[in-house]
Parts: structure tokens; sequence; C-alpha cells
């Protein structure tokens, strides 16, 4: 999982160092679960001595909780620039959540393994890192319910839109559709499935058919 510094070339070891074991955790933890993977193995499989793993991590938890982090941040901001990109080319406010559904979906191909842990601890209540799942959730949340509420100022949503229950079906819609599709209908392409999201995005949000 890349960022933004990484990606431009400008990283620092350090940085580096962390992907590695931000992708190395992510991977483990999808095949066998957080409590059967060790600090060795996320060690190992990031080739990296274990020393290493707490010297940028405290311990397994904050690792993870980190990695959350991380991997809902960059999910907001591609949600974001979407958004903004779409502003940019004169785009109404429907387009902006087509664009974001789009955005959702690239991020999901891209990242399959960390989205299957991120809705799987949506449901967990018990770990250590439980609010800091819902700070980053809202933050990804909110970049929807910002597009919404200036859709009804703008006139094109009806005012009578729930806008923080819309934001979090809509997001819930394509974190649930994605993976439905990775899981059971690998053969469809992305542009199949965000067609067929965008369709009842026009059908349900922006209220044509």
């Amino acid at each position: 999982m890349e960022s933004s510094s990484a990606r431009s070339g400008g990283g620092t070891r350090r940085e580096a160092t962390r992907q590695k074991l931000y992708e190395a955790a992510v991977t483990l933890i999808a095949e066998q679960g957080f409590s059967a993977t060790t600090v060795d193995e996320i060690a190992e499989r990031a080739g990296v001595a274990k020393g290493t793993v707490y010297y940028n991590f405290a311990s397994k938890s904050v690792l993870f909780e980190e990695l959350l982090r991380h991997g809902v941040g960059l999910l907001t901001a591609s949600l974001k620039e979407a958004a903004e990109r779409t502003a940019l080319a004169g785009g109404g406010k429907v387009d902006a959540l087509d664009a974001m559904i789009r955005a959702g979906l690239v991020f999901i191909d891209r990242y399959p393994a960390f989205t299957q842990l991120y809705v799987a601890e949506l449901w967990r209540t018990n770990r250590a890192w439980q609010s800091t799942l819902m700070v980053v959730r809202q933050e990804a949340v909110s970049v929807v319910e910002q597009v919404l509420r200036e859709g009804v100022a703008a006139g094109e949503f009806s005012d009578e839109i729930d806008v923080q229950l819309t934001a979090a079906a809509l997001v819930g819609m394509v974190l649930v559709a994605a993976l439905d599709w990775k899981s059971f209908q690998p053969e469809r392409s992305l542009d199949d499935v965000h067609a067929a999201l965008s369709r009842l995005l026009q059908g349900r949000v922006s209220g044509r058919v």
C-alpha cells in the first residue's frame, strides 16, 4: 500500500520500511487472522529483522492500528481527489458521487486484502483500536457527506435526504459490492461493476430512472 511520498520516489528509508511491514501484515492477517499472525512472521515476510518491527511500531497491535489509519487514509484521499477532479471538470454532485464510487472500486481492486480486513474489523467491538477505526471510518464517510450536503444546497438532491445515513449507505454499498465481486464474480470487469453501481446511484440518490 503506497503512500504519496513513496510513489513520488521521495520517501525516506523509514517510510519504505513501514510500507514493507504494512504489506506483510495485511497479507498475513488476511490469510490467517490477527491472533494467529506473529511479529516474527511479519518480519520474515517483510524481509527485515524482528527488531525492525519494534523500532517502527511498539507492538503488533500498534502496527495494525497504524495499518488501518494508513489504508483508510489512502481511500479517503482517493475519494476527495475524485470529487475535486469532477468539480474542476464542471460536473455536478451526482457526477462527483459517481466518480467517488469508481475511485472506491479502484482502491478495492488494488488493495483487496486490506479491504477485507477493514470490513471484518468494522464488525468487531473488542479490539484495542476500535476507537481509531471509528475515527478513520468517519473521515472517509465525511467526504461523501460533504458532497451530499453541497448537492442538497444546490438543489440537485432532495432536502429530505438523510445525509449521514445516505453517505454511510453509499460507502457500504461500494465495499460490500466490491468484496462480492472479488470473491464470487472475479470474471466481471471494474467497468462492469461500476456501471451497475452507477445505475443504482442514478436511480436512488439523484431520482433519475
